[in-house]
């Protein structure tokens, strides 16, 4: 008889602030467990410019109204925005026997995927983390592991307004190109696109999805 699959609970937010949403996974991280179930928390945030570890000032070059945050992620700088699927994996690493290199992998291919549902052909890029079409980035990637459990995630874009990306070098690359599905496409709403997706990231880190309540939220 086949081991059953670990559990990850399924949490969707709505549309939220970024920092709360942040704040929240920290300490869902520091706060678990040998035995914590993973989880998997979708968002749709507000329009914010986040700069990670690596990112540099200079890479946002007009913010105008839209804030900017340095986070504690890897990555340099991208932009949230409503039309948005972002995606916080809550994954025990270690418990599910998956090295840093491959759980960057199994992300890009659950976004490729998903892309492939709607006959677009997606790609990695050697060096830049994140997922392209014909030279486009539709997905960015940004993550942090700490004492073997991750989160941040991936941020996807389904239908949103993407001039706020020519205020920045987005992902530290001046010039990039970025793309979404409606350009291409695909669906319009992003309520087409999060089962695809949750189903292909469950299908790559061989995870049981239940779904859950939204977590509580510190106040912003």
């Amino acid at each position: 008889m086949a081991a059953a699959l670990p559990p990850a609970q399924l949490r969707d937010l709505g549309r939220q602030p970024y920092e709360p949403v942040w704040r929240a996974m920290q300490a869902f991280t520091d706060a678990r467990g040998a035995d914590t179930p993973d989880e998997l928390w979708l968002v749709e945030h507000e329009p914010v410019f986040t700069l990670g570890q690596a990112g540099k000032p200079e890479h946002v070059l007009m913010p105008g109204d839209i804030p900017v945050l340095h986070v504690d992620r890897g990555g340099q700088v991208t932009y949230h925005g409503p039309g948005q699927i972002v995606l916080y994996p809550l994954l025990d690493l270690r418990r599910l026997k998956v090295g840093v290199r491959e759980y960057v992998c199994r992300i890009e291919q659950s976004i490729i995927d998903t892309l492939a549902d709607w006959n677009i052909e997606a790609v990695r890029r050697d060096g830049a983390p994140g997922v392209y079409v014909a030279g486009a980035k539709i997905a960015a990637l940004g993550i942090r592991v700490r004492h073997g459990c991750t989160f941040h995630g991936l941020a996807f874009n389904i239908d949103m307004d993407l001039e706020p990306f020519q205020r920045i070098n987005p992902c530290g690359y001046a010039g990039l190109q970025v793309t979404s599905m409606v350009d291409l496409g695909g669906p319009s709403g992003l309520d087409a696109v999060k089962p695809a997706l949750v189903e292909h990231l469950a299908a790559q880190f061989g995870l049981a999805v239940e779904t859950a309540p939204p977590p509580a939220l510190p106040a912003p």
